[in-house]
């Protein structure tokens, strides 16, 4: 063969590699040029991985939805500022997001953001215990009068309470807040209007596993307390009726997820369903606009609401701006038709149309307030005090962190997917050089002591090994360089440790091709001839080897997430590098090596007892057979 070859398509290799680490994508100094793109874990930022789940069958979403939820994920992100932040999926669930240097809460970007706007029908207590019925009568808090320009400013009244106003440039009347206080518990005879009364709960169609569940749900409180819970037609008095308390209160015990699948009208008629077991129900529990739900405001009212009138898709711009009071507010911009859903909307709250409203859901001027709804919480359940053709502001204790994060929220879009965060990780700068100086030194003490041992056991034949690592980690830290700018590969702490891992199966490598030239050696071949038959027996050894490394680098990335993907892309890519090195240089290289005459000697070339052996006159094994 001519290694000159071999060593020479290595060598232009080489060139191409690293003309693009100094000249491809890279900028700045020498230095920069040179520097991997490294991971939160060596460098210090905020990592969160999000796992997409279904209510309803469990299934996985489809591949456009999870790619439109990370579009909107990352532009939530960007819109806080953030540089340099990374939003990837990962399998058919995962969206993990990577803020390199910068420890953020994160915890907002994969909320769904699902607004709906619902008319309060009735309110109640949601303490989760007993308590007297106190008067439904509102206490003052404030109100919304027009000022001459014909906008809409509230009054001072030292409330805390969210509301939404008419914006500045245009509309009639305005939303005021309801007052905290005016969120009496009726008692148990206590009688909706017509209008107002839902169909009974247990009549609604409802998805098959909702159905099981809420079967599961009733076996565990018993059919007694069930029977009584769906007989409810308001808010039961539980001071008036001890054996109805009784009854109840297993409701009480119940977790988020399993309050989630009862029926609306359970929801809030149970006065032992508290608010702590509804603000905590699975995300997109109150997502469907066309049912009826409950959601509780500031954690103490607990509210019935309508159908949802207008969404969020007919929110058409939201932006945190200050109000004329310097405080931060969040002003939306409805479209076309989301306007006319908003009129509709406004005029039937303040003329409160069928007296869908009853007396606990009125605010301090008897009219019908309307919630805003974000995902499963109340933003604020302002009154309506006129029909707004405009558009309309949600304000309240907003500084500006919160309600630039809101109006992104909203800006972008509800995701088409629900969210729950899986895993969350914050590491300082200091902690991640940390990692960093460790997981290099681990590297270097593993290729030192196989250098060490190689030079040791096999002498000049470790000038072989040696000069393969070096090449090896030449050509993976260009790869690294490389792939983190064109592809965003980051090299965390785990891929240093897949790389060390790597250094074994290129030991194992040289060791198949070693034994396996003294084997060729001892058969009576010479050192030149030994070396390409050698060669041809163990490549088929070293392929496989390597083959099926590469096959479990390839399996473990693939249903694995997080770092652990990191570790195998770092061992499959160092693993396919050596097989480069094995046949561009090794071969090649004893093949030169095998034309010396240094090669020749037992004590430098490493070959042991096989180059004496071969000196030797080749004894039979049978005295028998010489005599014959």
């Amino acid at each position: 063969m001519r290694p000159g070859r071999q060593l020479a398509v290595l060598g232009f290799i080489f060139v191409v590699l690293y003309l693009l680490v100094f000249f491809a994508g890279a900028n700045g100094s020498l230095k920069d040029r040179l520097e991997p793109k490294l991971g939160l874990d060596l460098i210090g930022g905020t990592r969160m991985t999000l796992e997409a789940t279904n209510t309803v069958d469990g299934k996985p979403p489809t591949a456009e939805n999870l790619e439109e939820a990370r579009q909107i994920i990352e532009n939530r992100v960007n819109g806080l500022g953030v540089a340099e932040a990374e939003v990837v999926t990962e399998g058919n669930r995962n969206i993990v997001i990577s803020l390199p240097g910068e420890n953020r809460n994160l915890d907002e970007v994969g909320s769904a953001a699902e607004l709906r706007f619902r008319k309060v029908l009735k309110a109640a207590s949601g303490s989760g215990v007993a308590e007297a019925p106190p008067a439904a009568t509102p206490t003052p808090s404030g109100s919304a009068v027009p000022t001459p320009s014909g906008s809409v400013q509230p009054t001072p009244s030292g409330s805390a309470s969210p509301k939404v106003t008419s914006s500045p440039s245009g509309g009639q009347g305005g939303m005021a807040p309801a007052s905290p206080s005016a969120t009496p518990t009726p008692s148990a005879s206590a009688t909706a209007s017509p209008s107002a009364a839902a169909p009974s709960a247990s009549s609604e169609p409802v998805p098959a596993s909702i159905e099981e569940q809420r079967k599961a749900v009733e076996q565990k409180v018993g059919a007694a307390s069930w029977q009584a819970a769906n007989g409810l037609q308001a808010p039961a008095d539980l001071s008036a009726d001890p054996s109805l308390a009784d009854k109840l209160k297993p409701f009480g015990t119940l977790s988020a997820q399993e309050v989630a699948v009862l029926p609306a009208q359970m929801q809030f008629n149970v006065p032992t369903i508290s608010c702590a077991q509804l603000d905590k129900r699975p995300p997109a529990s109150i997502s469907d606009p066309n049912q009826q739900v409950v959601a509780c405001e500031d954690g103490a009212s607990k509210n019935l609401l309508d159908k949802a009138k207008v969404l969020g898709t007919d929110v058409d711009d939201a932006d945190a701006v200050l109000d004329q009071t310097n405080a931060w507010v969040v002003s939306l911009d409805f479209t076309g038709d989301g306007q006319g859903k908003w009129t509709n909307l406004t005029r039937e709250a303040f003329n409160n149309e069928g007296q869908a409203c009853d007396a606990t859901a009125l605010g301090q001027d008897g009219k019908c307030r309307v919630a805003v709804v974000l995902d499963n919480e109340i933003v604020s359940s302002p009154e309506i005090q006129g029909v707004l053709t405009g558009n309309s502001q949600i304000t309240g204790n907003f500084n500006q962190k919160d309600a630039s994060a809101l109006a992104g929220q909203l800006r972008y879009g509800a995701l088409p997917v629900t969210f729950k965060q899986q895993e969350a990780q914050n590491v300082t700068a200091t902690l991640g050089a940390s990692h960093l100086r460790a997981g290099l030194l681990a590297a270097g003490i593993g290729m030192l002591l196989v250098i060490i041992y190689s030079f040791f056991y096999y002498r000049l034949l470790g000038s072989v090994i040696f000069l393969s690592l070096i090449l090896s980690a030449l050509l993976v830290f260009g790869a690294l360089v490389v792939l983190g700018r064109q592809i965003g590969f980051t090299l965390t702490l785990a891929g240093i440790a897949g790389m060390i891992v790597s250094l074994g199966v290129a030991a194992d490598s040289f060791v198949i091709y070693f034994e396996r030239l003294k084997d060729e050696i001892r058969e009576g071949r010479s050192p030149r001839s030994a070396v390409p038959r050698a060669w041809i027996r163990a490549r088929r050894t070293i392929i496989s080897a390597n083959a099926i490394t590469l096959l479990s680098a390839v399996v473990l990335y693939v249903v694995s997430v997080g770092t652990v993907k990191g570790f195998a892309f770092a061992l499959g890519l160092a693993t396919v590098l050596d097989l480069v090195v094995v046949f561009l240089f090794r071969h090649p290289i004893m093949t030169m090596f095998a034309r010396t005459r240094a090669f020749l000697s037992p004590r430098v070339s490493g070959l042991g007892r096989a180059l004496p052996a071969r000196n030797q006159p080749t004894q039979p094994r049978n005295p028998r057979a010489k005599e014959a």
